[in-house]
């Protein structure tokens, strides 16, 4: 099971870059792990921390002043390799979504996989966002799965995102693609017994 996601309303953590990468996202020398575990803490690992282990000040997962569980990053988020485990530090350090005006489609695909919702948004709704959590760190977003809809609460403006149904039902249910069979093993019994 994952974390069902129906409306959520938090402030954003804002990573403007563009082109982040999921060597970025999580270091290669952290993927000798099998299980889920542990992978939060190493998310952005080479921004967050210098080469004694020291936290790097200006980077924004070590500024108190931003917090929630939405990642507002840059165009082209999440390129390069496929590893999941870069859905996995995400989902590990607590973001529920990551909303990008473009996202690398395996990495999309992971992170729906993974119970983090990417939401897609146009360059100008992009834009006015990080000038709004720059103006105000405790500025939110709320995002409406059932609507497909994300509103930036300091404007009021709002925007529509597509998401694959199938995928959209699983978040709302807090499905995995296991959970979501097990939920139809009633409906396929009952088609097995007729069909004999």
């Amino acid at each position: 099971m994952i974390q069902k996601i129906d409306i959520i309303t938090s402030s954003c953590i804002p990573l403007p870059q563009e082109n982040v990468d999921t060597d970025q996202i999580i270091p290669a020398r952290f993927l000798k792990a099998v299980s889920r575990e542990g992978f939060g803490e190493n998310l952005f690992r080479d921004w967050r921390y210098d080469k004694t282990g020291q936290p790097i000040a200006d980077f924004v997962l070590n500024n108190p002043q931003y917090s929630g569980t939405v990642l507002v990053a840059g165009k082209n988020f999440g390129s390069g390799s496929s590893r999941e485990h870069a859905a996995w530090a995400i989902a590990g350090y607590g973001l529920r979504v990551v909303v990008s005006s473009f996202f690398a489609d395996i990495f999309k695909n992971n992170a729906l996989n993974n119970g983090v919702l990417p939401v897609v948004v146009s360059d100008s709704f992009l834009a006015d966002l990080f000038s709004h959590i720059q103006s105000d760190p405790k500025s939110t977003v709320t995002i409406d799965l059932p609507n497909q809809t994300i509103t930036d609460n300091a404007s009021g403006a709002s925007e529509h995102f597509e998401i694959n149904p199938y995928k959209k039902n699983c978040l709302l249910n807090g499905y995995d693609d296991i959970d979501y069979l097990l939920s139809k093993k009633r409906d396929i019994e009952d088609w097995e017994e007729k069909h004999q």
